[in-house]
């Protein structure tokens, strides 16, 4: 228990010198997204979709994750250019469309302001914004068990610096 506490993965602080990555990935019932710098996160949020956005096909769900993680972030991503990681490729293409329907014309203007590169990155290997976006099915599966302060103290009589105090 000991290692577990001591040793948790955290966030790591921003910094400003270097470049940002986003991983985005949208499932059927919500949306993760991820904030990293060199590989370690930084930030990261999800939001359960709701009405009309349950409708959107899989590509708007990713553009809307991608919107979603700028206007979050956007303090972040003004000075230097930032990578942006998808599972849906075809957002590769983004800069180059040139029919749109209003709904992603007026997501492209808001992007366009911003210095960015996106890249596919498959499904398989975009697991921390796939974890992020079934965080609520997650939670409905995970079952919680109380154990009480009597199991911590069994625990203790065996841990060599807590034993000598117990």
């Amino acid at each position: 228990m000991k290692d577990k506490l001591t040793k948790v993965p955290i966030l790591t602080l921003p910094n400003f010198t270097k470049s940002f990555e986003i991983e985005c990935d949208a499932s059927n019932i919500g949306i993760g997204v991820v904030l990293l710098q060199e590989g370690d996160p930084i930030s990261y949020f999800s939001e359960k979709l709701k009405g009309s956005h349950l409708n959107y096909s899989t590509y708007d769900k990713e553009f809307y994750a991608l919107v979603r993680a700028l206007q979050n972030w956007q303090h972040y991503f003004f000075p230097k250019e930032f990578v942006i990681h998808n599972d849906q490729e075809s957002l590769k293409y983004l800069k180059s469309q040139s029919k749109l329907n209003k709904r992603h014309a007026k997501r492209v203007e808001f992007i366009e302001q911003f210095p960015y590169v996106i890249k596919h990155k498959q499904g398989k290997s975009n697991v921390v914004a796939d974890v992020v976006s079934r965080r609520h099915t997650l939670f409905n599966v995970l079952n919680t068990q109380y154990l009480g302060f009597d199991h911590i103290k069994e625990i203790y009589k065996d841990d060599l610096d807590f034993s000598l105090i117990l």
